[in-house]
């Protein structure tokens, strides 16, 4: 089968690629940053998914589109710009799939559309969206939401992931293992709030799995975390235990850790940078409870291969390896489209 991957050069995209080169499929990236020698594809559409023309380059001859490519970061992206990315470029891929003929597709949402909503959290909540991020995605769902009601052997997968993890990560646990490996951590409060995740290679099972079950709905939505879940405390305590260190058993209180975040908030807010110790990281930490229900996809058929617990043991290996030499490289979108070059 012949795949687009829309964000084939980010982090989900290239276990995406692992997964699919390795079953033989044929894959065509498309992505404005070129993927790395080691990301398996058979052809590099350099292009925005904002802009016609590459996404029609991009999806012809295809099969399947997978919609990975978003306006995801915190900092440094303007509201529109989550917008025309998140909902526009939806807007645009809609149309050049009706042009190309391309009737499957996944669109890779997420839980922050939940926002306010009262829990649980399941995919049958009401979303109450509280960031341009979550609001954007909704958007976004609800174009193929759209596009798939006019039918025509149309089939629409989405998979709204919560923080996603593994090697070639370097975002929340990275930086989580990165203090704890710098020996530069201590627990903030009791840390008891849970803090659901998902391991990068479920969560691309879990998706080819449901790809491939054409009994389902042809419009279907399934949260995605690793059950059971784990605390903060208990997510910090397996990092050091698969460092081979001891936890701490004393840590300080909110208040004060709050208090010494300060000087920090007013470095960002003077230089708008994105540095790792803020109060809003101190809280979301140890305080914020981000609980996700992920029952359907159990209920579907699939089971994991990997426990979450050692999921996160081959992070850390792979921090101790090669990551903690590695820096990330983030690319954020444009505000506005870049135009395709069918040269470049």
């Amino acid at each position: 089968m012949k795949y687009c991957i829309t964000g084939g050069s980010g982090f989900i995209g290239s276990y995406f690629c692992d997964a699919l080169a390795e079953a033989g499929h044929h894959l065509t990236i498309l992505d404005l940053v070129e993927p790395p020698a080691t990301t398996p594809h058979d052809r590099y559409v350099r292009g925005d998914i904002r802009d016609a023309d590459a996404c029609r380059a991009a999806l012809a001859g295809c099969d399947r589109l997978l919609h990975l490519a978003a306006a995801h970061h915190d900092f440094g992206i303007a509201h529109d710009t989550y917008f025309s990315v998140n909902e526009g470029a939806a807007e645009t891929l809609a149309d050049i799939l009706d042009e190309t003929g391309v009737r499957q597709m996944c669109f890779y949402s997420t839980v922050a559309l939940y926002g306010d909503a009262p829990r649980p959290h399941e995919e049958t909540t009401t979303p109450q969206p509280n960031s341009p991020y979550g609001a954007s995605k909704l958007a976004g769902e609800e174009v193929f939401r759209r596009w798939t009601e006019r039918g025509d052997g149309r089939r629409c997968l989405v998979i709204r992931p919560t923080v996603t993890f593994g090697p070639r990560n370097f975002a929340n646990m990275y930086s989580l293992i990165r203090q704890i490996y710098n020996r530069k951590f201590v627990f903030v409060g009791p840390a008891t709030n849970i803090k659901s995740l998902s391991y990068i290679e479920n969560i691309v099972d879990a998706t080819l799995y449901l790809l491939d079950r054409p009994e389902l709905p042809a419009f279907d939505v399934y949260n995605y975390v690793e059950k059971p879940d784990l605390t903060s405390r208990a997510i910090s305590e397996t990092i050091f235990q698969a460092l081979g260190r001891t936890p701490p058993r004393i840590g300080i209180p909110m208040w004060a850790a709050r208090l010494a975040a300060l000087p920090f908030d007013a470095v960002i807010a003077v230089t708008g940078k994105n540095i790792p110790i803020s109060t809003a990281r101190v809280k979301k930490l140890f305080t914020v409870q981000t609980k996700f229900e992920s029952d359907k996809v159990r209920a579907a058929g699939f089971e994991p291969r990997i426990a979450l617990r050692e999921g996160i043991e081959r992070m850390v290996q792979w921090y101790e390896r090669e990551g903690k030499d590695q820096r990330a490289d983030w690319h954020i979108p444009p505000e506005e489209p870049v135009r395709f070059d069918a040269e470049a």
